[in-house]
C-alpha cells in the first residue's frame, strides 16, 4: 500500500514516514498542499495524512477534491487544533479521522490500520461481474474466470477506480513491490492477459486503453 504524508514540518514528515515504512507501507513526501495535489494527480493512494496547518480553506478544498476523484482513498487529518468544532468540521467535510498532535506513532499506526481494514474490498460487483480480491476470483454470470497473479491485481486495481485513467507508472507503484526493477511492459502483458481471459471469451470490454495516458476500467453493463 502507498500513503502520502502531507506535513510542512520536514522532521515530523520524515518521522511519520519512517513509522509507516517500518510497518511495510510505501510513502511519498509532500511539504505543501501544492506538492500533495501534484502527487495525487500522478499516483493513487490508499491513504493520505494531511496537516491542518496548511489552512482551513486549503484543507477543505483538498479533501473535497480527493473525495470527488478518489472515493476509496482514506484521509487522516493531523492537527495542533484542540477546538472540537474544527474536528467536527473536518470529519463532516469528508476526512476519515482527526488526530491531535503531539503524535503517538504506535497509536497513529493502529488508527491507520483500522481505517485500512474497514476500507478493504471484500467484493466488487458491477452488474453481472463480481471480483473477490481476498479470494483472487473473478465471476461473470456465476461462471468462474481464471485470472491469477499480477493480471488479477491489475484488473482489481482498475476496477476499484472505475472510469478513472490510471497510468502504467501508477499501476507499477500500486502493485509491484519494487516498481523500479521492472519495465512498464509488464503492464501491457497483464492487460493482454485480461483481454484474452475475460474480454475476448466473454464478448465484453472491461479495460479501455487511453492512448498515451494509461488504462481505464470501463465495464458498466
Amino acid at each position: 500500500m502507498r500513503f502520502l504524508v502531507a506535513e510542512s514540518d520536514l522532521t515530523l514528515n520524515q518521522m511519520i514516514q519512517k513509522a509507516l515504512n517500518n510497518n511495510g507501507y510505501k510513502t511519498d513526501e509532500a511539504l505543501s498542499i501544492a506538492d500533495a495535489k501534484y502527487y495525487t494527480n500522478i499516483r493513487n493512494y490508499d491513504l493520505i495524512i494531511v496537516d491542518y496547518s496548511f489552512g482551513k480553506k486549503n484543507i477543505f478544498n483538498f479533501i473535497k477534491e480527493i473525495r470527488t476523484n478518489f472515493t476509496i482513498t482514506k484521509i487522516i487529518v493531523i492537527s495542533d487544533e484542540n477546538d472540537i468544532q474544527t474536528e467536527i468540521d473536518v470529519l463532516k467535510i469528508g476526512a476519515d479521522d482527526y488526530i491531535k498532535k503531539p503524535l503517538h506513532f504506535e497509536l497513529l499506526i493502529a488508527r491507520i490500520e483500522s481505517k485500512i481494514r474497514f476500507g478493504n474490498f471484500k467484493q466488487i460487483q458491477i452488474k453481472d461481474l463480481i471480483i473477490s480480491p481476498n479470494e483472487e476470483k473473478v465471476l461473470f454470470k456465476s461462471k468462474v474466470i481464471e485470472l491469477k497473479g499480477k493480471p488479477f491485481e491489475v484488473f482489481t486495481h482498475l476496477a476499484k477506480h472505475p472510469n478513472q485513467i490510471i497510468s502504467k507508472e501508477q499501476l507499477l507503484d500500486a502493485i509491484w513491490e519494487e516498481p523500479e526493477l521492472v519495465t512498464p511492459n509488464v503492464i501491457e502483458v497483464a492487460i493482454n492477459q485480461i483481454r484474452q481471459k475475460i474480454d475476448k471469451p466473454l464478448g465484453i470490454t472491461t479495460v479501455e486503453t487511453v492512448r498515451r495516458r494509461g488504462y481505464k476500467f470501463s465495464y458498466s453493463s
